[in-house]
């Protein structure tokens, strides 16, 4: 029998994360790693906190701070022993930051570590500094985004993969002042 309710898409397929509880709900990285786990399909409690590898304690009070933000909802409820099982989705399928806060970025970042510490197979993990001008820049980034964005997905019974991008400008090195 099949444990998942038949799979219907996030109701947005954008949405752009700006509001000061957003952020804070984005500031925690089992937080960020249910939304990871939400990606592909709706999911329960329990389900998750087996995926995820969490106490379903944990994983409740983490989904009520990401639905009380609106980056997730109850895409589904079911009867179960006398029960409700709810089935949680994100809100959208991508989730932009416009202007993303140091808290949301370590925790992304934090989140993805946990990820690839957990990873069964090899990973891939590049940093690499380019001297770019502002319109290559823009070039590399929306090619990046493409590449990643239009990537084929393979049968639901094959692994999933993470795909971090980030393009940023490397901050100016401040001088010290007033010393000779």
């Amino acid at each position: 029998m099949d444990d998942h309710p038949p799979y219907q898409p996030p109701p947005q397929d954008v949405q752009e994360i700006g509001a000061p509880e957003q952020f804070a709900a984005l500031a925690h990285p089992l937080r960020q790693r249910l939304l990871f786990a939400l990606g592909h399909r709706p999911a329960t409690i329990s389900q998750l906190a087996a995926q995820l590898d969490a106490k379903k304690g944990n994983v409740a009070h983490h989904l009520k701070v990401l639905r009380e933000a609106g980056l997730v909802h109850v895409a589904e409820t079911r009867k179960v022993r006398g029960g409700t099982e709810q089935y949680y989705q994100r809100t959208a399928r991508h989730m932009v930051v416009a202007e993303p806060q140091a808290a949301g970025t370590a925790a992304m970042l934090a989140a993805v570590a946990q990820e690839l510490d957990r990873s069964p197979a090899e990973t891939r993990l590049t940093l690499r500094h380019l001297r770019l001008s502002p319109a290559k820049a823009a070039q590399l980034g929306e090619a990046l985004a493409k590449l990643v964005d239009e990537a084929e997905e393979d049968a639901e019974d094959q692994p999933v993969h993470g795909a971090l991008v980030a393009l940023y400008q490397q901050a100016l090195p401040t001088r010290a002042t007033g010393s000779a």
